[in-house]
């Protein structure tokens, strides 16, 4: 006891271990009998010197009792029974508060132990012993054990038909809790407030509006109405059943019982309904009206994409606390990455004190949306460091993260392990992620392996190889997937029909394309969106029938946006038409003044035709608007490691080697029967000069340092920001005939797969 000589006051831990070595009768008098863990510990010690009445007292002297206070008294009973008297043993109600302790913590073991001294001492025809079992075994998943409890009970109570209309609701019996409350009405038993309120609930869920209103009227004529969680739940089955205007009756009606939770529900409703401008008033009135926020208010009014708005709010969520809430934290940060500032929503993760799984998966799409995969891979790895388990939701935002064109192909090959490690693999969002980011980083056969091995497949499955094979110029492949999702009956949306005239372009496809549309808006009642007439138009302007395509973009319900004009334009440029390309350019330009797409086709167009002095005017013409040129790019990865190259780069250490292996690839190739195609150099300079500024493009670069850096039949990967024009396309096909190395390009446009001298992409691009 030297702690007491020193005259110091010992804590709940403390008096705790002590109290668990004690052999004799010590009852501390230092105020911690209503902790826990102290008043715990006091009864354990009472119950194993066999003095059950002093262990009783002090568990009923707690100021909170918990699952572990319960089982210990409940073991002092088991352990002491031959020496005590009946009145020892608990009674009908302590046993069902202990089922109840037992319920709530999840202790179904001891519960099921429970269940077996109910029997022994014959309470199992005490109603609310049963109520207290049904609810625990409904809780735990055990449904048949309530289920038969229930069917058993002679005296059913308005709370065991709560009870196992509850567990119906728990199990997802949706029809048969239903079902149980029309029983419940014909074996004569009155609803309560609670049956009520379960009931609406789970009509909101099902939106059977007209068993709402019904029981919107029962709820008025048994006077529950002023029941503050009978009004909520009928706001909120309003709402969802997209009646609002009733929702705000019931809401105005209940001005006296009204609290947080019914503005919040409020408020809820008219945002899940689109009514943004209704919901933020009624959050400024409840305000005004004295009504404080809680965590679920800010989560909800936080899903209003304004960025004056979001910053007010985050004001007040700091100024109230709440920031530090992982739930307010977690929509605060979801709605800066919906306004696009990673920047901002990393500082509200930060302070987070609480991460949970949501909260960091949150992040993590954060980085997705936004292209980062640098910091959405260095989120991950900080998560698993902190101990948090991810779960198949953060894999999926990981690896959609992996699907970037800058993300590395190896991290999200790393990722897909770790996924199958876990056995996460399978989980539909993440095989489905994997498809995805596969097709995207140029891996149509891996895409394949996982779409076949799916147990399920959702939309985003079908759509993803689709449009993959589609990118990948497999069109044939794309339109069997396309088939095989008629026959299941697959429900399809606009994505899968974009994906499908995709592939039609890429191949030139064009009766198939035609076809597909009329199947789209015929058979599937689908209207085309902007999307998918530019689809068609390009289609069309790849096979050369301009006219075909202008008369698409007359015969729209809307006006022609940017990107069917810079469609059109690239048409008109491969197939020469300079009137067209002139209209195109002139509406491309109206649209996007600073977009230098325009100029530069169009100035390439007059540079194909030996029209250098309109091409002069274009230039001219940018630098006066002060347009600058996008610069071709390509990157490649070797061994984890990404290297950038620009036309007639020389910044790489190893770039007198990279010119040295052109230099040899280009005596190759001639030998091969290569000539350089110097109508691709848009510059008036002599042929010499035009052969030098092809050898430098930035793709060849890539290429050359590939070959070098890497050993003999590795394949290659490169990415370009830009279209890889014609002349690299041919030299890049040979480089894989005399090296014997696959090469995939993925340009602007597609995926290029180069194998053996031939392209995948048949030469129509």
């Amino acid at each position: 006891m030297a702690i007491c000589r020193y005259a110091l006051i010992p804590n709940a831990s403390t008096i705790s271990c002590v109290l668990k070595v004690c052999t004799n009768s010590f009852h501390g008098g230092v105020g911690l009998l209503n902790h826990v863990s102290v008043g715990t510990s006091l009864d354990d010690m009472y119950m194993k010197n066999e003095a059950v009445s002093d262990g009783k007292r002090v568990f009923y002297e707690m100021g909170h009792q918990n699952v572990l206070s319960w089982t210990s008294l409940l073991a002092g009973y088991s352990q002491n029974c031959q020496m005590q008297c009946e009145g020892y043993w608990p009674n009908q109600y302590t046993i069902s508060t202990v089922i109840a302790a037992l319920a709530n913590e999840g202790e179904i073991s001891i519960g099921i132990q429970v269940h077996a001294m109910v029997i022994k001492h014959g309470f199992e025809t005490v109603t609310h012993v049963c109520n207290s079992l049904i609810n625990m075994y409904s809780k735990s998943r055990m449904f048949n054990d309530a289920k038969a409890i229930f069917d058993d009970l002679e005296n059913k109570d308005s709370v065991s038909w709560n009870s196992i209309i509850a567990g119906h609701v728990t199990n997802g019996h949706d029809s048969e809790a239903l079902e149980t409350f029309n029983q419940m009405q014909v074996a004569g038993a009155k609803p309560t407030c609670l049956t009520f309120a379960t009931v609406i609930k789970l009509c909101a869920s099902l939106r059977k509006l007209r068993l709402v209103r019904m029981l919107h009227c029962r709820v008025l004529k048994s006077g529950f109405f002023a029941h503050q969680n009978v009004t909520t739940a009928l706001m909120v089955a309003l709402s969802k059943c997209k009646e609002m205007d009733d929702a705000f009756s019931v809401f105005s009606l209940n001005q006296g019982v009204r609290d947080v939770v019914s503005w919040t529900a409020m408020v809820t409703g008219y945002l899940q309904n689109d009514r943004v401008d209704r919901a933020i008033d009624l959050f400024s009135r409840m305000r005004k009206e004295g009504v404080k926020p809680n965590h679920f208010t800010y989560s909800a009014i936080l899903t209003v994409q304004h960025v004056a708005f979001v910053s007010q709010i985050h004001a007040e969520v700091i100024k109230t606390n709440y920031e530090n809430s992982s739930s307010v934290g977690t929509a605060l940060l979801d709605a800066f990455v919906k306004m696009g500032s990673t920047n901002d929503a990393r500082k509200v993760f930060d302070r987070i004190e609480a991460k949970d799984i949501i909260a960091w998966s949150a992040m993590l799409v954060g980085y997705t949306q936004t292209g980062e995969t640098a910091g959405a891979a260095k989120t991950f790895l900080q998560l698993t460091r902190e101990g948090i388990k991810p779960n198949e939701y953060t894999f999926s935002s990981i690896i959609n993260a992996c699907a970037a064109p800058m993300a590395s192909v190896e991290q999200g090959k790393q990722f897909h392990a770790c996924a199958i490690k876990m056995r996460l693999n399978n989980a539909l969002c993440v095989s489905s992620a994997l498809v995805t980011m596969y097709a995207k980083r140029g891996n149509i056969e891996s895409a394949h392996e996982v779409f076949k091995r799916q147990q399920e497949r959702d939309l985003v499955s079908w759509n993803s190889m689709i449009s993959g094979y589609a990118q990948h110029g497999q069109a044939n492949k794309a339109l069997e997937v396309f088939d095989r999702m008629q026959k299941q009956n697959m429900e399809m949306d606009v994505v899968t029909f974009v994906g499908v005239f995709s592939a039609c372009a890429h191949a030139g496809l064009v009766d198939k394309g035609e076809k597909y549309f009329n199947i789209m808006i015929n058979d599937h009642h689908i209207s085309p969106t902007v999307e998918h007439y530019s689809c068609m138009i390009d289609l069309y302007s790849r096979a050369g029938r301009l006219e075909k395509a202008i008369d698409i973009i007359n015969g729209m319900p809307f006006a022609p946006g940017a990107t069917i004009w810079c469609t059109l334009l690239a048409a008109a440029r491969v197939h020469r038409n300079i009137e067209l390309g002139k209209l195109a350019a002139e509406n491309l330009v109206s649209l996007q003044p600073q977009h230098s797409a325009a100029y530069v086709l169009l100035s390439n167009m007059y540079a194909e035709a030996g029209n250098w002095q309109e091409r002069a005017n274009v230039r001219r013409l940018m630098d006066r608007r002060k347009v600058k040129k996008e610069p071709g790019y390509s990157w490649i990865e070797v061994k984890n490691k990404t290297y950038s190259f620009l036309a007639g780069d020389t910044s790489h250490p190893m770039s007198d080697n990279i010119y040295a292996k052109l230099s040899e690839l280009i005596i190759r190739l001639r030998d091969a029967g290569y000539q350089p195609d110097t109508n691709y150099v848009f510059h008036d300079l002599e042929d010499e000069q035009k052969e030098t500024v092809l050898s430098h493009h930035s793709e060849r670069l890539a290429i050359a340092f590939g070959l070098i850096a890497t050993n003999p039949g590795i394949p290659l990967q490169i990415v370009k920001n830009l279209r890889v024009c014609v002349d690299c396309h041919n030299f890049i096909k040979l480089v894989s005939l005399i090296e014997q190395r696959y090469i995939v390009v993925r340009d602007s446009n597609r995926f290029h797969h180069f194998k053996d001298g031939v392209c995948t992409c048949g030469d129509y691009w």
